[in-house]
């Protein structure tokens, strides 16, 4: 694995991999260890070794498998929170479902990404999280919104809002970067930027992690 420091002096993103199965684990790490601004500093078998590793690495960033024996990802990302709160956790599993991104946003992740995305795709992730802005995978994102469609009543609308910040904030919701919503929205990246300020502090959220759950569980999609 290498230093945390590049040569040049930068700073390099503190990784963790956490995945039970030896293979993808190591392959994982292996393949973002070669990435830019990236170094991997630990691996871990499960929840409990995962938690352990980012305390003593001073680890950035977890990418944690959702459900492992011996300690599940989940109950790792809440305890880890706990423990500490400035290390990031970015889900990456096999698992789509409702539940599982549910309980993982909820627990404190900072993204839900599958395992079939490219390694390069997975460190502009990694660095994307690192800048505030939580990840979804396009997958998983639908798979939820699916699952709660069926279900919704009609949306409650916080009167907080513009009608602007309300749709910003379903796309939130969706797990949209602000490149995707301005492009939906027909809005330049700096006006979404500051609509998504303005919904942070009128609903007094922290952050973008927050606001999703908030727009989920009220029903704006």
């Amino acid at each position: 694995m290498r230093a945390a420091v590049e040569d040049e002096g930068a700073q390099s993103i503190r990784v963790v991999v956490a995945d039970d199965q030896r293979l993808v684990r190591e392959s994982i790490a292996a393949l973002l260890d070669l990435q830019e601004g990236i170094a991997v500093v630990g691996t871990a078998a499960d929840g409990r070794e995962a938690v352990e590793a980012a305390v003593e690495t001073g680890a950035d960033l977890v990418l944690m498998d959702v459900r492992m024996p011996g300690g599940d990802g989940i109950a790792a990302t809440r305890a880890l929170r706990e423990r500490r709160p400035e290390c990031l956790v970015v889900m990456l599993t096999t698992f789509d479902d409702q539940d599982s991104i549910v309980e993982a946003m909820r627990a404190g992740a900072r993204g839900y990404l599958l395992k079939d995305r490219p390694s390069q795709d997975l460190a502009d992730a990694i660095r994307t999280a690192c800048t505030g802005v939580v990840q979804f995978d396009p997958a998983a994102a639908a798979s939820l919104t699916a699952a709660l469609a069926p279900a919704r009543a009609e949306p409650q609308l916080p009167d907080r809002l513009s009608d602007r910040e309300v749709d910003v904030l379903r796309l939130l919701g969706a797990g949209a970067t602000n490149r995707e919503i301005a492009a939906r929205l027909y809005l330049s990246e700096g006006t979404v930027k500051n609509h998504v300020s303005r919904i942070l502090a009128r609903l007094g959220l922290r952050d973008r992690t927050q606001a999703a759950i908030y727009a989920r569980d009220r029903g704006l999609r």
